[in-house]
């Protein structure tokens, strides 16, 4: 293979992301897939805790190697605290195409006893993939019974997606 195919050549990556439920007496919201769940406990975290959007911005990031969640905006960055996993998901999407990459997609799958998922989904994915520019789609699964999410401990959310090189067309 020449190098000029492989650097045209479609990249992916791998995303994972992991909060526990924060304590009973701290008031967090939960913000799970960039949307608020009403009546759940939130997850601990330096921002929301959004562990889908944080997933999936991890997996853009390992795809087009312009490192990770907390290189790009960890506890170090006081601007980022409290941050929307929407904000982070959007400003990881701006990084990944200024570092020459467009977009193909994120799939995304949550790992958890609750928030049920199901009946938001479509609300989910169009939130998310409104704030990437691309398709993104979460399915979700429990982890029946077993580990921390099985325990309703926290949620797990684990990430893919695809990154292609946008050819140089300053010719």
């Amino acid at each position: 293979m020449t190098s000029s195919f492989l650097r045209n050549f479609p990249r992916t990556g791998i995303g994972v992301d992991v909060h526990a439920f924060a304590a009973d007496d701290q008031a967090r919201v939960l913000w799970l897939a960039g949307l608020e769940w009403p009546g759940e406990r939130g997850l601990a975290g330096h921002s929301d805790g959004d562990a889908v959007a944080h997933a999936a911005a991890d997996a853009l990031f390992s795809a087009s190697g312009t490192g990770d969640l907390g290189s790009n905006f960890g506890t170090d960055r006081p601007e980022y605290a409290g941050a929307s996993g929407i904000t982070l998901l959007t400003e990881a999407a701006r990084i990944v195409r200024e570092a020459g990459y467009e977009i193909g997609n994120v799939a995304v799958q949550l790992v958890g006893n609750r928030p049920r998922f199901s009946s938001r989904r479509a609300e989910a994915e169009a939130v998310l993939t409104e704030a990437v520019e691309a398709p993104v789609t979460v399915s979700a699964t429990t982890s029946d019974g077993l580990g921390f999410t099985g325990r309703g401990e926290g949620i797990a959310a684990i990430a893919t997606a695809v990154v292609v090189p946008v050819e140089n067309r300053t010719h």
